[in-house]
């Protein structure tokens, strides 16, 4: 059984990819087949609130239940999953150690003595586990290996565990959500060169993962706690509707790219909602301008190449232009179902909702 993250750069022995969020429980099998990969299925079912709050499992048997209601309803029987965590109870860093170390001692020294340098919390409290990346000479003509470390509490794993063990399943695969957001991309990540970092936009429900890859390989991450509930709160108070965690009248409406489109509707109607919904992406904007110029700083000769939108929000009409436009940097939507090149009925995966399937789309691939 497993029972640290010590398995999450290992293949999967085949599965199901599972996806836990605020809202929904989203399941996803992929097949693979002489043309590509299928989708053989995908099923999305409603958490209630106070289920999943902060990142974290806070109803272990209500979410156990919901899985199971998920995976009846997917009509899979499963055993092994793939699943993951959120990113902002993770740490991911990238070291580099002495390359003349053998295998052994590269464990001991990254598990044990180079992890308690970048932990937040004793090391004693987390899982954690590495993937050696490849060679390089430091400024000092000294030839080291890149390391990419990850970590999480050991509390939040052992609270997936458990979960998924009521829900009578074993995780094989427990990642972070951005990991699996980069294998979904990952084709177009290979564009770009060594000095050009893409700019992964994760927005969800409750919050926004932001992730700088160069190299397809996460540099720097953090999470704002803005996501679609914000901006559908904001609209509903200005507007006098009650509050729902429903995104159907936010999917509803598209971004305004200028301030008179968002202060009107039709033709002389002042449109509230829309200018309050605005404030809250404001914020998100300008947080996402702070992690940028903040990693740009420390870096030497790189540039952002690209923003990436996904995750439940990432798909909202004009966001994609709206975010050109307040960053003059180039964004666009990510499409996982046409990126893999999955063969699906059109009108079941509107635009609008696809940038949300990437991370349990990723999660299944780990599987094939």
């Amino acid at each position: 059984m497993v029972k640290s993250i010590n398995n999450l750069f290992s293949k999967s022995r085949g599965g199901i990819g599972i996806e836990l969020a605020p809202q929904c429980v989203k399941v996803a099998r992929l097949r693979k087949q002489r043309q590509g990969l299928k989708l053989d299925a995908l099923t999305s079912v409603p958490v209630p609130e106070g289920v999943f709050v902060d990142g974290q499992i806070a109803d272990p048997p209500a979410m156990a239940q919901i899985i199971q209601q998920a995976l009846t309803e997917s009509k899979i029987k499963a055993s092994r999953v793939a699943t993951a965590v959120t990113g902002r109870d993770s740490i991911v860093r990238l070291i580099p150690v002495p390359s003349e170390l053998d295998d052994k001692e590269l464990r001991e020294m990254v598990l044990n003595h180079e992890a308690s340098l970048y932990l937040p919390y004793p090391r004693e409290e987390a899982d954690v586990d590495y993937q050696k990346l490849g060679y390089f000479i430091d400024e000092d003509g000294i030839e080291k290996v890149q390391v990419l470390l990850v970590a999480t509490r050991k509390e939040i794993t052992d609270t997936y565990i458990n979960t998924f063990e009521q829900a009578g399943l074993q995780i094989d695969v427990l990642e972070i959500n951005s990991f699996a957001l980069i294998r979904t991309i990952r084709d177009q990540l290979r564009q770009y060169g060594p000095q050009e970092a893409a700019v992964l936009v994760d927005i969800e429900f409750d919050s926004t993962e932001i992730a700088i890859i160069v190299n397809g390989v996460p540099q720097f991450s953090r999470t704002v706690p803005l996501g679609t509930y914000q901006m559908q709160m904001a609209l509903a108070r200005a507007m006098s509707l009650p509050a729902s965690r429903d995104m159907e009248l936010l999917q509803g409406m598209s971004i305004p790219l200028n301030t008179m489109e968002g202060a009107k509707t039709g033709v002389t109607e002042a449109n509230p909602g829309v200018a309050a919904m605005m404030r809250v992406l404001g914020e998100l904007t300008d947080e996402l301008r702070r992690s940028i110029d903040f990693y740009l700083n420390q870096s030497e000769n790189l540039e952002v190449a690209q923003i990436f939108l996904s995750g439940p929000g990432g798909g909202l009409a004009q966001l994609d232009e709206f975010f050109t436009q307040r960053l003059s940097l180039p964004t666009s939507q990510i499409d996982p179902i046409g990126s893999l090149s999955l063969q699906v009925d059109e009108e079941k995966f509107p635009s609008v909702q696809r940038p949300g399937l990437g991370i349990v789309l990723g999660l299944g691939m780990r599987e094939v």
